[in-house]
């Protein structure tokens, strides 16, 4: 089990390409991230990120990025100083600079929707910004050889660059998260730290492989060897929470998911997350995450329409 494909699967994650361009002197980009999370790599040059969480700019070197939590409104500007007047608001266009186009600053960036509530813990728990500089990675790690490769791509783009870049953002996106988990994990408690010990992983594993099995604390410390009350320690120590509760979060991802992208009845929604009929579903549902599960439907049908929806 896959355990963060699951979980990107189920958090009805969509992508968009941003901006892959020059930034000249002078010059910088809005970009609103209403829903998503921001994802920047500079391939060339300096750029500077600014926001009102940011005591000063955040200075990005070629071969940097950047993650930006949720709703992190935002702009990149070639120059520690923004410019005066308005901020051009940045594009949705993976369409290459023109030939002679020249500037000191070049990147291409990625905004990941998530468009529901409750988010997974995993994204939860990010913080505001996460920077890896280049000069920190392993030359030959697989994040730093991606970059490598986004870079000539953008450089010199040839018969199938657009779908070659995305594939590259994609993978650039996915060994970042993986990246920032290791090193969140080191430290503290929750998710990406939980999934660092062996069992509480174990446990994790089989409640995502298969959310709909009523499980028990008893079965799941059976399956992972370990007692009730060690494996009920361990983890709450480690995710700062119980098996059960994380479950049901398991369940609730899996839910929305399934009410968002398929007409299946609610009964049979119920049965594929664990729940043995709709009333006792929809009870967990709305508890969760606020809504009854016709009304989030409902919702989630009228906002597939809306402009800032991936």
């Amino acid at each position: 089990m896959d355990l963060l494909t699951d979980i990107l699967q189920h958090a009805g994650l969509r992508r968009r390409v941003l901006n892959l361009r020059h930034l000249q002197d002078r010059q910088a980009l809005r970009f609103p991230c209403h829903k998503s999370i921001g994802f920047h790599v500079v391939l060339q040059g300096q750029a500077h990120v600014h926001a009102p969480g940011l005591k000063q700019p955040l200075a990005l070197h070629a071969g940097d990025l950047v993650l930006m939590a949720r709703g992190i409104d935002h702009v990149l500007s070639s120059g520690p100083d923004l410019p005066p007047g308005p901020i051009e608001l940045a594009h949705t266009s993976t369409t290459p600079d023109a030939p002679d186009s020249t500037g000191p600053t070049r990147l291409i960036g990625g905004a990941y929707q998530f468009w529901h509530d409750p988010l997974h813990p995993l994204f939860a728990e990010l913080p505001d910004w996460s920077a890896l500089r280049a000069d920190t990675l392993p030359r030959l790690s697989p994040l730093s050889l991606t970059v490598a490769l986004l870079a000539a791509e953008a450089a010199e783009p040839v018969l199938g660059s657009q779908s070659v870049l995305h594939g590259l953002l994609d993978a650039s996106f996915t060994y970042l998260l993986r990246e920032l988990v290791a090193q969140r994990g080191e430290t503290g408690s929750g998710w990406c730290h939980a999934v660092r010990e062996p069992r509480v992983r174990q446990a994790v594993v089989l409640m995502h492989g298969d959310a709909a099995r009523d499980w028990t604390l008893d079965e799941l410390a059976q399956r992972v060897g370990l007692s009730r009350t060690a494996l009920a320690q361990k983890f709450r120590l480690a995710m700062g929470d119980t098996p059960l509760n994380y479950l049901r979060t398991v369940r609730m991802q899996k839910a929305m998911h399934l009410l968002s992208h398929t007409d299946h009845t609610l009964d049979t929604v119920a049965g594929e997350v664990g729940y043995q009929d709709a009333f006792s579903f929809s009870k967990v549902f709305k508890r969760t995450v606020g809504l009854a599960p016709r009304e989030f439907r409902r919702i989630d049908a009228d906002q597939k329409g809306l402009p800032g929806r991936l």
